[in-house]
């Protein structure tokens, strides 16, 4: 008998043993479970601005990890080599939340600017469970917790996390689900992305950043910005120009996507000053 998976959008149905779309989560015994639990492929010390945070902690530092898989396929994907693979074509190693938040604390021991851990790198819900049990551990050792996330995750596991995200940047991959198509979602996943931002934006001990990478000829007109930064705006309950920080991202070639050139630096501008027609607190990257 299949079962259903309700981690994202996919809500995919898999029989017993089988495999998710994201390689991270297994059919059991009437169960599905995050079979990259504890599997940490990629772990370094990252400055809180590389996640990006622009104005959550400034001149902090993050014990960042990731493990592997993906529940979208976006063909500029910069980490394909762990988010695009599964446990039998990529290194890692077991590492428990304990085992993380100890870690954590050395480094934190060396240098007092470590603040906690970021949660990133592969796309973290995949494998809530991890990022909810380490991330009670840190709370109860002082350290923060911030979440780097594409956001196609059910309500349910935004929920599960409530209290627990100090910071989160979501990559708000555009406005349209067309586009959303060509990452490879999940029919909803724009809708879904939007749930979840909403869910982090009104939980009162979240600091929320949105990222937006501008790839040319996909996502880049005034229109479609203009209209994602006018959302963002409006979930600020119409008290002003806006609460939550943008990042409007260059592009470079990456995995797929090598068949045009990265993003012009004067497009990125201008379409970050489109953005500040709504929102006070729009950065540029990459450029």
């Amino acid at each position: 008998m299949s079962t259903t998976c309700t981690a994202c959008p996919r809500r995919g149905r898999l029989a017993p043993g089988q495999l998710g779309f994201c390689r991270a989560r297994r059919a059991g015994d009437g169960v599905i479970t995050a079979e990259n639990y504890g599997r940490v492929t990629s772990l370094a010390l990252d400055p809180i601005e590389k996640k990006p945070l622009a104005r959550f902690m400034p001149g902090a530092f993050v014990v960042s990890v990731g493990s592997y898989g993906c529940n979208l396929r976006c063909p500029f994907c910069q980490n394909a080599d762990i988010s695009q693979a599964g446990a039998d074509n990529v290194p890692w190693r077991e590492i428990s939340p304990q085992e993380l938040v100890d870690l954590t604390l050395d480094a934190r021991s060396h240098d007092p600017r470590v603040a906690g851990i970021a949660y990133t790198y592969n796309e973290p819900l995949i494998g809530w469970e991890y990022v909810r049990d380490c991330a009670r551990l840190a709370h109860e050792h002082g350290l923060v917790n911030v979440l780097v996330s594409n956001g196609c995750a059910e309500a349910r596991v935004i929920d599960e996390l409530a209290g627990l995200i100090d910071a989160a940047n979501i990559d708000l991959k555009g406005f349209t689900d067309a586009f959303y198509d060509a990452c490879g979602g999940a029919p909803g996943s724009l809708a879904c992305v939007k749930g979840t931002i909403a869910r982090l934006a009104a939980d009162p001990t979240c600091h929320l950043e949105v990222t937006t990478l501008v790839v040319p000829d996909m996502n880049d007109t005034d229109d479609e910005i203009d209209a994602a930064a006018r959302w963002l705006a409006s979930l600020d309950g119409g008290r002003g120009r806006g609460t939550i920080t943008y990042h409007v991202t260059r592009f470079f070639p990456r995995w797929r996507l090598i068949d045009r050139e990265p993003t012009p630096v004067e497009s990125v501008y201008h379409l970050a000053d489109v953005a500040r027609r709504h929102l006070e607190h729009v950065f540029t990257g990459n450029c």
